[in-house]
């Protein structure tokens, strides 16, 4: 089962690219992994740029054969699915069901958020654990 998840980078006019995560969108993973490997903003549009994906960081295909270490798009297996935009942070925060939605903001760097419509907490925002996970 896919702990689901939507990863987004604040664009200078209020509106959100964004990116589906299939694999691991808890914080404890995809949040580290985001603030380690996707550190800026440059990075993170250069992620958000590849389209949805099925993980974030992996050194496996989808073959299961061993690949270079980082994002596996979907494009990679031939499917078209382009970043997403929304008009404003609470359309990209409500607009599908993911457990987790992330966005990259000037400001602040990597937020995470509740998205779990049927949550007590639902658009909360949650801490990111500090430290690096993978390399």
């Amino acid at each position: 089962m896919a702990t689901r998840s939507r990863i987004g980078i604040e664009l200078s006019d209020g509106s959100v690219l964004s990116a589906y995560h299939h694999w691991d969108g808890y914080p404890e993973w995809l949040g580290r992994i985001l603030t380690t490997h996707y550190n800026s903003k440059e990075l993170a549009a250069e992620l958000i740029d590849g389209g949805d994906m099925s993980s974030a960081w992996t050194n496996a295909g989808f073959n299961n054969e061993t690949v270079a270490q980082g994002p596996l798009y979907y494009s990679q297996r031939g499917d078209n699915c382009p970043p997403r935009l929304d008009k404003d942070a609470g359309e990209f925060l409500t607009k599908d069901t993911e457990e987790y939605a992330y966005l990259y903001t000037q400001d602040e760097g990597w937020l995470c958020y509740n998205t779990c419509d049927w949550s007590e907490s639902y658009l909360e925002s949650i801490e990111i654990p500090s430290g690096a996970l993978a390399v």
